[in-house]
């Protein structure tokens, strides 16, 4: 439909209230439609004449060019250009109107006080000058004008053409309000003319005068009213106006002008002036009251206000174009219409048009505040009454109408849908707030109530509708459960959208925006705008209405789907295909997602009608299950199937086909989250089912994967390739391990317990749930120790031959030797740690490493007493300690530092070492044996010993010894000590030292001192020590042995420069227990004696075995 068409519709529309009103009853067809015509050629009429004969200085808002106007009004009528001449002619030759001034003294302010009091007595008399001729066109006529500026009203203007206000007695500031009408001929010609008097009443005597004496101003006046005339009254002041200086509609302060200069500042006078008409000749003032003419007026200029509209009627948001405000500011004022009547004009036709056009029905928001700040029922006949309360009626219904169709008139696709939706509510709850509406519109049901019943049948009326749009042309159980997960799909929606954007609008449809009302772009006039501003005893109750939609279109659309789903589903057998159960489960999900919006009802009393729908879908859960089942099984051996072994990258260690399979774990650990079953008994035996076909799927997963690798190895006879793909195995099956130990908290067993309660006891989910699952972490931990075991055995067999090769090695140099060791395992290790998870590594790792142990420990009992074959071997041990340690990155030192490490090192260390060294080590293990021995069980020595730096001098004091055992027939011995500086290679040049022998006794006492010429870099040595060996003399035989004692160099006193004792006095006394050789050192003894060759090992095994005997006799 076109503009102009939409325009001739909206006419005969508008048209048709006035016609039916002018003879009571509707015509219809040519009648009708020859009536509108001849309505809307009156009406042209009106405005023709409204601009043919506008008045006063046109406004800065307002179009001054009357040819705008004409070629606007002949737009909004539609009107050809040549009738559009003819009528304007006829109207020109029309009877002017009387033009008439309509002035309103309101008050004023700072008069001259004239009366002996101080106050004056004032009153105004007013009225219009009219002249002849301009008066401005000579300096005469101006000199003349000004003469006449200062006459009083009296002297210039008729008796019977002049008005005269009341006289507000003793005040400065008057207050009148009083409004006249003066008529007057020539705009141009005529001056208003004010004067301001102080009324001198003659009864007042001289008396009264001389009580309200105060000053000595006062007595002057006194004598001045002596002087005049009796009952002359005072002149306050004047104001003069020439008419064409006026606007239309005029609101001004104006100064009170003196006659001379006595008194200049006279005060201020507020006037309100408007230029109206009577008798005007048109034939719609002639047939129709001003207020209907005016409102037809209005509807016709907005309905082509808003068809001009560029963007579209429902944008237009009432701003009247500059053409359009200029016509009707300009007939309201010349037809004299009041505010409220313009008002309740501008509401009937917005809201007329509102139901017809669609506009923003924010432009109904002013006229309601104009009404309602302005609101006098007696201003309104019967007809008016009427009209107005079958406004509020209508647009209510309309109203009402709209929100039942709100999903469909107000939909979230349009941008500005919710802001119109909100208008409307605001407009809807302020228009029944009105007083007038309340005192009109008595039976007129509650709001709420309306907005609530029409949601409810809207809602009703939207899943009928839709239920009606899904319904399958063929209707078989597939298709019949596609329709209602789609149906369901609607109502879930539309109830989101209820929830997140539309309740909030009916929920708080008079927030404190909406109470507010909108004022901003409105015409207002100022002096409703000042009423507004300071009225405070308008009632306009705060809303408290409340809608809550989301509650009444769910607890509308759960009772329909209820009844709706239950009579599908009893139409479907339990031998339903797998297509039906799937369409089934995805119905269940969206029921569960509308019963679950539940938590968002306000107040729910009573039990709902899906409560327990769950109960619905019981016989498809085995299909759910199996189905879900069937899909990872055919998933996860699809993805084994194209799986290449490789891995994904150098983070990701495992290969494709992992991946899909956390994928399918991951579907059913959602499906189970899905289904999300209320009956805590049943919810547990699907869990078993669950848990029960995911170990089934991982232990196909390891069979398929390892033959998948086996089928890969057989195409590729590259060992390496093999081995690369067994690493990729071991990931798999760790990466599957790691997967299923989350089960647990993925599917939140710990909520199904706690939600089983005492239906289920907590031992049989043990006993169930935690058994299945141990069972598969034990079946995947044997695959894995079974792969890794199987790299290990790879391996093994390279290990063992590079030791080996060790003993024939002829370099002199171990690191040489262990080389190709060391680069087999970097080699091997390095892909193997790319390659494998850190686990699985050190898995293997630790495999390796105690079969390497083993291979050494095997070869150290070969070639024994080799010294260059065992420090190969004791390199290569602290070259693979280090290896399989990796900076950290390897085996933990607890899980390398086994006890058959540390014998080996042990062993190693001591077969590797020189004889010089083992002798070392041999009298460490004495020195540690002195210090663990047990007290005195062979005696003790007594001695004092100091280091001298300056004379590097060792000093050495034996004092006494005591406790000796008796090694003669008498029960006593003859001892002596021989004193050595031990090892004797370090100390060849120094010569053993003997005491002197004490007879027959066992607590001798010496008291000699002895000196040894070392260096002190010797007694830093390991093992250096000073032996003090005590014998009981024989004289016929071998001396007897009666103990030794080991005093370690390295803590004399005084070897240390800070430590110099430079006093012997003061060097304190060390008592040494007396200990024998026993078993202490026999390994050192052996593997010695095991150096036939060393000349210096075997004497020293030599001396250390006769000692060892002889401390065996003595005992």
């Amino acid at each position: 439909m076109t503009a102009l068409q939409m325009l001739g519709f909206v006419n005969s529309l508008l048209f048709n209230d006035l016609v039916c009103n002018e003879d009571n009853s509707p015509d219809v067809g040519l009648v009708m439609m020859s009536n509108m015509l001849l309505q809307l050629t009156i009406l042209y009429e009106e405005v023709l004449y409204t601009i043919l004969h506008r008045l006063g200085k046109p406004d800065s808002r307002h179009v001054a060019d009357p040819d705008e106007l004409y070629a606007y009004i002949q737009k909004a009528f539609n009107m050809d250009p040549e009738e559009h001449q003819i009528l304007l002619q006829r109207t020109k030759e029309l009877e002017r109107p009387i033009f008439c001034l309509k002035v309103t003294v309101k008050q004023a302010t700072g008069i001259l006080g004239k009366d002996v009091s101080g106050f004056s007595d004032p009153y105004c008399l007013l009225g219009i000058e009219t002249k002849g001729h301009d008066s401005s066109t000579n300096s005469g006529s101006r000199q003349e004008n000004k003469k006449r500026a200062k006459a009083v009203v009296k002297n210039l203007i008729p008796e019977d053409q002049t008005h005269r206000t009341q006289i507000i007695s003793q005040t400065l500031n008057p207050v009148w309000d009083e409004t006249f009408i003066l008529e007057f001929d020539d705009i141009k010609n005529a001056r208003f003319h004010l004067d301001m008097w102080d009324s001198d009443d003659e009864i007042e005597s001289v008396r009264h005068k001389l009580g309200e004496l105060s000053d000595l101003h006062g007595l002057r006046r006194i004598f001045k009213d002596a002087r005049k005339d009796k009952g002359q009254d005072d002149f306050l002041g004047n104001v003069v106006l020439r008419l064409q200086d006026l606007h239309c509609r005029d609101d001004r302060w104006c100064n009170l002008e003196p006659r001379t200069e006595t008194y200049p500042n006279r005060g201020h006078c507020h006037l309100q002036f408007l230029l109206i008409h009577k008798k005007r000749a048109t034939m719609a003032t002639k047939t129709y009251p001003s207020y209907t003419i005016h409102r037809h007026l209005l509807q016709q200029i907005i309905s082509h206000e808003v068809l001009q509209h560029q963007a579209g009627s429902t944008s237009w948001d009432g701003q009247l174009s500059k053409h359009a405000s200029t016509i009707l500011y300009l007939h309201a004022t010349q037809k004299d219409l009041s505010d409220f009547h313009q008002a309740m004009a501008q509401w009937l036709a917005y809201s007329k048009l509102y139901q017809i056009l669609e506009f923003s029905s924010d432009c109904l928001l002013h006229q309601i505040t104009s009404i309602e700040y302005q609101w006098v029922q007696g201003r309104l006949n019967p007809e008016q009454k009427k009209e107005l309360t079958d406004s509020f009626q209508s647009l209510l219904t309309y109203g009402i109408s709209l929100l039942q169709r709100y999903r469909i008139i107000f939909p979230l696709s349009s941008p500005k849908s919710t802001q119109r939706l909100r208008s409307l509510l605001r407009v809807l709850v302020q228009m029944c707030k009105m007083k007038a509406f309340r005192e009109l519109c008595t039976l007129t049901c509650d709001l709420q109530e309306m907005v609530t019943k029409a949601l409810q049948a809207g809602t009703a009326e939207w899943f009928q509708m839709k239920k009606q749009h899904l319904k399958p042309m063929v209707k078989t159980m597939e298709e019949c459960g596609k329709a209602l997960v789609s149906l369901l799909l609607e109502v879930n929606t539309d109830l989101q959208q209820c929830h997140k954007s539309w309740n909030k609008y009916f929920i708080k449809w008079a927030t404190e925006e909406g109470d507010k009302l909108v004022l901003k772009g409105l015409d207002l006039d100022l002096e409703l705008l000042l009423l507004i501003s300071t009225v405070d005893h308008i009632d306009i109750p705060e809303s408290t209405m409340r809608v809550d939609l989301f509650s009444i279109a769910y607890l509308e659309l759960q009772e329909l789907v209820s009844r709706y789903v239950k009579d599908q589903l009893s139409k479907i057998d339990s031998g339903m295909s797998q297509l039906t159960a799937e369409s089934l489960f995805q119905l269940y999900l969206s029921l569960q997602e509308l019963y679950a919006m539940k938590e968002f009802l306000c107040n729910s009393e009573g039990p709902l009608a899906l409560t327990n729908f769950h109960q619905w879908f019981k016989e498809a859960i085995p299909k759910w299950l199996q189905k879900t089942y069937t899909i990872a099984l055919e998933r996860t051996q699809r993805a084994i199937q194209v799986d290449q072994l490789k891995p994904l990258g150098e983070l990701n260690k495992h290969s494709t086909s992992t991946v899909d399979l956390s994928t399918c774990y991951a579907q059913m650990v959602k499906t189970w989250q899905q289904l999300n079953w209320p009956d805590p008994e049943e919810a547990f035996m699907i869990m078993v089912k669950f848990v029960e076909d995911m170990c089934k799927i991982a232990q196909t997963y390891c069979r398929l994967t390892k033959m998948r690798a086996e089928e890969l190895s057989s195409n590729q006879h590259e060992e390496g390739e093999a081995a690369n793909r067994l690493c990729v195995v071991v990931n798999n099956i760790e990466q599957l391990r790691m997967m299923i130990l989350k089960l647990p908290s993925q599917l939140d067993w710990a909520r199904l317990e706690q939600k089983a309660g005492d239906a289920i006891a907590p031992e049989q989910i043990q006993h169930t749930l935690h058994h299945q699952l141990q069972t598969t972490i034990t079946f995947l931990n044997n695959e894995i120790r079974g792969v890794v075991q199987t790299l290990a055995t790879k391996l093994d067999a390279g290990i063992t031959r590079h030791i080996q090769e060790l003993a024939s090695c002829d370099s002199k140099d171990p690191e040489d030797c262990i080389t190709p060791l060391m680069k087999f395992l970097e080699c091997e290790l390095r892909y193997l740690s790319g390659n494998l998870v850190q686990e699985n590594f050190n898995s293997l790792l630790e495999l390796l490493w105690n079969h390497t142990l083993n291979v050494l420990t095997g070869a150290a009992k070969q070639q024994a007493g080799n010294l260059k074959y065992f420090r190969k071997l004791h390199v290569a041990l602290q070259s693979l300690e280090l290896c399989f340690y990796g900076d950290g990155c390897g085996l933990p030192e607890d899980a390398l530092h086994t006890a058959e490490f540390k014998a080996l090192e042990k062993e190693l260390e001591l077969c590797s070492s020189t004889s010089r060294k083992l002798i070392q080590k041999y009298f460490s293990v004495r020195i540690q044996q002195q210090m663990e021995a047990n007290p005195e069980k062979y005696g003790a020595v007594t001695i004092k010993a100091f280091y001298r730096h300056s004379e590097q001098k060792l000093r050495i004091d034996v004092l006494n010894a005591v406790n000796l055992i008796p090694l003669d027939s008498n029960g006593s011995s003859d001892p002596f000590i021989q004193l050595t500086l031990e090892p004797r290679h370090e100390f060849p040049e120094v010569m053993a030292r003997t005491t002197q022998c004490i007879k027959n006794s066992l607590h001798p006492l010496f008291d000699e001192v002895f000196e040894f010429l070392v260096p002190p870099e010797k007694c830093q040595q390991d093992g250096a020590c000073l032996l003090l060996t005590v014998f009981d003399y024989d004289t016929l035989g071998a001396n007897d042995l009666e103990g030794e004692a080991f005093l370690p160099l390295c803590k004399v006193p005084g070897l240390k420069e800070d430590e110099e004792a430079s006093n012997p006095s003061r060097v304190p006394q060390t008592r040494l227990p007396l200990t024998h050789p026993g078993t202490t050192g026999t390994e050192i003894l052996k593997l010695l004696e095991t150096r036939k060759g060393d000349k210096e090992a075997q004497a020293f095994v030599k001396l250390r075995r006769q000692r060892a005997k002889q401390a065996k006799e003595s005992e």
